[in-house]
């Protein structure tokens, strides 16, 4: 299930993984909700909207409203949150699966980052009479470090700690681990967001000290300077006391092909020499990467990647004064080596204190002894891996621009609210032209995958074979896969086409429109439509079977879900039965679930059990968060999407296995597999990579895998209730999964015999 959440002073929703403005939602890039497609979400229902505007007018407990989402059918309800049970031992098992989708579990995994705001705030908080502010409380943990120092300073009630998360069941966790700490009362808790607090309301007066982790791998993505804005008019004295200090993003301009291969499709469909242009020539910018900073593990690319600068400094940012809205600055760039600049890879370094003795960095491992910031160490002496925070990529459009050792580049970088962009000039020239204001952009793995020549040529072969049998075929696309739409309008001049595109809607539209034309084909036998399967009706097709029905499978914003999500394929190949000829052919034809076991220690550590955090108990959080390791029984944390060449370092410790089939000629159903695993290595097994691959034609002679050798889709990982050691002389286990058709689901199951 995907969800969304709103509050309770808004009818309108808001995804939980979209970018607020002094909000703060739930911590994570959430999967995008493949069944919202472009359209806003729907409103709460009548009787709903009654309850909220009661709520708004009343003193009754808070209380907000998510939106749950079926993946596979479109199917969505709304659920009630609300505060009249504060003391529930745990949330409810959708908010459990909510939560255990965010980066919190890994962020108080991370040792280095609680570490390092433990001895900023001792070395701030030292005014027994401190009236602390924690935003975006999360767990609690900056508040009761707050509440710590207070206490130690010699705080007797004079000071205090407020703090406010306002999403209401983190909230409800917040109360349980101050209660599990002692802390309920040395700790004021508001289910609110920061921007909702009032001085003389909720807070007896202004603070003077504020601590706050409001950071996204962009620095700016969660509402830092809105929040900050706000904070500094509203909330706190002038020139308060702040952790953390300061922030600093910096730069690095780098060559890298595997970064190239992401960006540039007009080069890589020239390289793939098959004909299909999805970006004809005079029409390159008309599909590109959206041009945004790109969280991505860039440590998993140290070999791939060649410096073409020295780290710069981009922008500064104190938190304890009023940033502002909008920001630009010009770098003067001196070229370190001859090369081709792709891309601008940046991070951010922390200053957490005053003084500036304590740092963090989010720099690559390869940078960080050229950026002059130490590498965080783990409390074990290991290097720190982890996936709260990344490193950010900025493609430079086009084909890059090149560079020649000792040249000086320019480099205008600017910020808004949220977000922060780059424009690299050479010589005062451009080096990129803007795209249209009317292109489809697409996240750079799919971009990738566009450009990629053998996928391109497994689907144009099937495709052509599959039409080849059929002098005048009517042809449905399922999702939203403009190739697709592409290819088979182009492959037979009699064909006729009808796209879904239930994601891209208007913009596949226009965007075909403009592509047809540029390869000189015709949009008459070409038809948009962008409903569901259901609606579909004889009418749409001039009462003519399709004996074609085809899909990537690909929907338009769920990238970021897990890979048997994309069985809405199946789902809609059931419903669109009905208006299918007898002898009707699906690409793909059926998929198959295959998994391999795993070592995977860097995603374990991020994802494993939580006892003591810098002095405070959380083993609360643990059922909440999906934690793995220390559970009882055999209980295991959720199956969750990960790129795995990105999961820090990871080795195959078993064969690839299969698990079972889907296949899309029969009606969507629910499915049972299990089989027995013998492992191939020596070493520590963590769990499983699953995925699912694609076989296109009924012969199984093409195949589409979607495996951890791709780097343009994401696996599930299916971490174990505990690692084990394993060895291929007498390690062997039985793993079972099934899937629910009702919910999209998929469970695992697995034993060491």
């Amino acid at each position: 299930m995907v969800y969304i959440v709103g509050t309770d002073n808004t009818t309108s929703a808001y995804l939980i993984h979209q970018k607020p403005t002094a909000r703060r939602p739930p911590r994570r890039r959430m999967p995008r909700c493949p069944l919202l497609l472009g359209a806003a979400p729907r409103p709460p229902p009548a009787a709903l909207r009654l309850l909220l505007r009661r709520r708004m007018a009343s003193s009754e407990p808070a209380r907000a409203f998510q939106l749950r989402l079926n993946p596979l059918t479109g199917d969505s309800e709304w659920l009630v949150v609300d505060d009249a049970e504060p003391e529930a031992p745990a949330p409810p098992t959708q908010h459990r699966q909510l939560l255990a989708a965010t980066s919190y579990l890994d962020m108080l995994n991370d040792a280095a980052r609680n570490r390092a705001y433990r001895h900023a705030i001792d070395a701030t908080v030292t005014d027994p009479t401190s009236r602390v502010l924690d935003i975006g409380a999360g767990t609690g943990l900056l508040s009761m470090m707050a509440a710590r120092a207070l206490a130690a300073a010699g705080g007797d009630g004079r000071g205090s700690v407020s703090a406010c998360e306002a999403y209401l069941p983190m909230g409800k966790l917040t109360r349980r681990v101050l209660r599990a700490n002692g802390m309920q009362n040395k700790v004021k808790v508001f289910h609110k967001r920061s921007d909702e607090l009032r001085v003389g309301v909720e807070l007896d007066s202004r603070a003077d000290t504020m601590v706050s982790e409001i950071l996204d791998s962009e620095l700016l993505g969660e509402g830092l300077i809105p929040t900050l804005q706000h904070a500094h008019d509203e909330l706190l004295v002038k020139n308060p006391k702040s952790v953390p200090y300061r922030a600093t993003t910096y730069g690095v301009l780098v060559e890298s092909t595997s970064l190239w291969k992401m960006h540039d499709l007009h080069s890589n469909e020239a390289n793939a020499e098959d004909g299909v242009w999805l970006t004809p020539g005079g029409t390159e910018n008309i599909l590109s990467v959206k041009q945004q900073q790109h969280a991505m593990q860039c440590d998993a690319l140290a070999d791939e990647i060649r410096l073409l600068s020295e780290p710069f400094k981009v922008f500064e940012f104190d938190f304890w004064k009023r940033p502002d809205s909008h920001g630009e600055t010009k770098i003067e760039i001196r070229a370190t080596a001859d090369g081709h600049a792709h891309a601008i890879i940046s991070w951010w370094v922390l200053q957490l204190d005053a003084a500036g003795s304590v740092f963090y960095s989010t720099a690559p491992r390869w940078v960080r002894q050229l950026s002059g910031v130490d590498l965080p160490q783990c409390t074990n002496g290991m290097k720190d891996w982890c996936d709260h925070w990344k490193q950010c990529v900025w493609f430079i459009q086009g084909t890059g621009a090149p560079a020649k050792k000792d040249q000086n580049l320019s480099l205008r970088a600017s910020h808004g609210q949220t977000s922060i962009s780059y424009q690299l000039n050479m010589n005062d020239e451009v080096s990129s032209r803007s795209p249209k204001g009317d292109h489809l952009t697409l996240l750079p793995e799919r971009v990738g995958l566009y450009g990629d020549k053998d996928w391109r040529s497994a689907l144009i072969s099937v495709v052509r074979n599959a039409m080849s049998e059929r002098s005048s075929p009517t042809c449905i696309v399922a999702d939203d896969s403009v190739f697709l739409a592409l290819i088979v309008s182009s492959l037979l001049p009699s064909s006729k086409v009808i796209t879904m595109f239930p994601g891209l809607r208007d913009k596949g539209l226009n965007y075909l429109q403009a592509v047809v034309n540029a390869n000189n084909l015709s949009m008459d036998r070409i038809k948009v439509i962008g409903r569901k399967a259901p609606s579909l009706t004889m009418n749409d097709l001039q009462n003519e079977k399709v004996n074609l029905i085809v899909g990537e499978p690909f929907y338009h914003g769920s990238e970021g879900i897990l890979p048997w999500q994309n069985l809405r394929f199946w789902n809609e190949r059931t419903l669109l039965d009905p208006l299918l000829s007898e002898n009707a052919f699906t690409v793909p034809c059926k998929g198959i679930l295959r998994f391999c076991a795993m070592s995977l220690p860097d995603l374990w550590r991020s994802r494993c059990s939580l006892r003591d955090v810098e002095g405070f108990d959380h083993s609360v959080v643990n059922d909440t968060f999906g934690a793995c390791g220390d559970l009882p029984g055999e209980q295991q944390g959720p199956c969750l999407p990960y790129y795995v060449w990105q999961c820090g370092y990871t080795k195959k410790l078993s064969k690839v296995y299969s698990l079972m089939d889907f296949n899309f000629s029969e009606p969507i159903h629910s499915c049972f597999g299990k089989t027995k695993i013998e492992f191939a290595y020596d070493g520590i097994c963590h769990g499983f990579a699953v995925w699912i691959d694609w076989v296109l034609d009924e012969k199984s002679l093409t195949v589409i895998s979607t495996g951890p050798e791709s780097r343009y889709w994401k696996q599930g990982v299916q971490l174990l209730s505990r690692p084990v050691q394993v060895n291929p002389s007498n390690s062997v286990m039985h793993v079972e999964a099934r899937f629910d058709h009702d919910t999209g689901e998929l469970t695992f199951k697995s034993v060491l015999l």
